[in-house]
């Protein structure tokens, strides 16, 4: 026996006779890209670079087929190894950082478009979604909403930890009913067996991080596809800019799949356009069907502002500038990444019914160190906004009374500087998905860590967790 550790010092183990039993499953364990494989963009973050740079696995598994997916859960029930799973490491949140070491489980491989429908598409969780719309695109469809990382971005990944994205505006958000009918997943217990989850119960593993089940396919909805106009309009300020949004984003006959408000700040960070926007003014972009981008313009100038961008995608390719996504969601603040290391991100869900005085308000308060960003989008047929700033970072306890004084102003803050399920983008504690992760990882092997509250409940039976309300949270009202 030939017991030692590897990448990540936390295990002591045979690693020979552990990689023997993966037989003709490929396996990675040279610490550079065993390292590479238990990052993502987690750096966003100055407080989750500080707190997950030491954090790595010790091996990585490449399955190609479903059978290697469930000999690989197999082995670490059989190990006790901790196993995270990875797609394309485009979340901000560490959801993919192994924080306990072990296995780390590649999807990559599993990347076969299995069937494509009158308006659904089956695919494995391993599928890079710029991959999909592509095929889709083939078919005269394409997909309601997907990432703006899509180039990079997994199914299973964008399933496993987003919320929403391009094409929220028209759609709503992932979890709306419909986009995801149906999720196969994949247990990791002795024999890993195939669980399958229809609409309202894809929610059950959604957002989950990996924590309960391995997503390993998923029936995804399409939609026909649109020519689409990529828009780029300005105004004097950023108030102005989002009354327009709110004005806009009323119009639902518009048929817009993309609908942001940018601080004029934002434009220094947009080399890539070059001189195509103004440097001085606040700026909104919008995906417009072809045939509305007329009454989208009427609609930006009655509202004080110009079009300064509009290309098709064939001129938008031409022009080799990149599309007007990768100026919405989080790449903005990768743009802004990009020339500026010191800065970091928020994400704010303004007060609804939206007002553009709030708005105004915190804009005013917090100019010199916020540059605000909103991103419309459906909710329960209204109309909702999520902030993503740009926040000009010095100390994490000014970082966090800039968090106050967005709560003081009816706020709600999704925290991306934490590094657990509850803390960020769910707010609280799911209790269907932790009684998921009691049935389908009974080992606690799955992304271990990530859950504040698991260690409270994971000596309950799946049932009662289940049934655990709100109340249950207070301080000692679970033993």
């Amino acid at each position: 026996m030939n017991d030692s550790t590897l990448t990540s010092g936390k295990i002591k183990l045979d690693w020979d006779a552990f990689k023997a039993e993966f037989g003709d499953i490929e396996i990675i364990d040279k610490p550079a890209r065993v390292k590479k494989s238990s990052r993502d963009f987690f750096w966003y973050s100055p407080i989750l670079e500080r707190q997950l740079e030491d954090a790595y696995g010790d091996i990585v598994a490449r399955p190609a087929s479903q059978e290697q997916l469930g000999e690989c859960l197999r082995i670490a029930y059989a190990w006790d190894m901790p196993c995270v799973i990875r797609g394309g490491g485009t979340g901000n949140y560490g959801q993919a950082v192994p924080l306990d070491g072990g296995l780390i489980i590649d999807m990559t491989r599993l990347d076969r478009i299995v069937e494509i429908g009158d308006d659904h598409i089956r695919v494995e969780a391993g599928a890079v979604i710029a991959d999909v719309n592509r095929a889709l695109h083939r078919h005269g469809r394409e997909l309601p909403v997907f990432p703006s990382t899509q180039n990079i971005a997994t199914v299973g990944g964008f399933i496993g930890g987003g919320s929403g994205g391009i094409g929220s505006f028209r759609h709503g958000p992932l979890a709306a009913p419909g986009i995801v009918p149906r999720l196969k997943v994949m247990s990791l217990e002795e024999s890993p067996q195939l669980h399958v989850f229809d609409d309202a119960d894809i929610n059950i593993v959604h957002h989950a991080w990996g924590m309960n089940g391995v997503i390993y396919e998923a029936t995804l909805q399409t939609v026909p596809r649109c020519d689409w106009i990529n828009v780029i309009a300005s105004f004097a300020d950023y108030p102005t800019a989002f009354a327009a949004g709110m004005s806009i984003g009323g119009d639902r006959s518009l048929g817009a799949k993309l609908l942001s408000v940018l601080d004029a700040r934002f434009a220094v960070y947009f080399t890539a356009l070059g001189e195509r926007i103004p440097c001085d003014r606040a700026l909104m972009n919008s995906m417009v069907p072809r045939e509305r981008l007329d009454r989208f313009r009427d609609l930006v100038e009655s509202s004080g502002g110009s079009l300064d961008l509009a290309l098709d995608e064939a001129e938008t390719a031409a022009a080799e500038i990149p599309h007007v996504f990768e100026f919405s969601y989080n790449h903005t603040t990768l743009q802004a990444l990009k020339a500026d290391k010191s800065v970091t991100y928020l994400q704010v869900g303004a007060p609804l019914p939206l007002d553009v005085e709030n708005i105004k308000t915190l804009h005013e308060l917090l100019h010199d160190e916020v540059l605000m960003h909103h991103e419309f989008s459906v909710r329960d047929d209204g109309l909702a906004a999520w902030d993503i700033p740009v926040i000009r970072y010095t100390t994490e306890a000014r970082l966090y009374e800039i968090i106050d004084i967005f709560r003081q102003h009816g706020c709600a803050i999704a925290d991306p500087h934490q590094n657990n399920v509850e803390g960020g983008g769910m707010k609280n504690a799911n209790f269907k998905h932790l009684a998921w992760k009691k049935r389908l990882d009974p080992k606690d092997l799955l992304n271990s860590g990530k859950s504040l509250l698991w260690p409270r409940v994971k000596d309950l039976p799946a049932e009662q967790i289940e049934n655990l309300t709100r109340a249950d949270l207070e301080p000692g009202a679970i033993a």
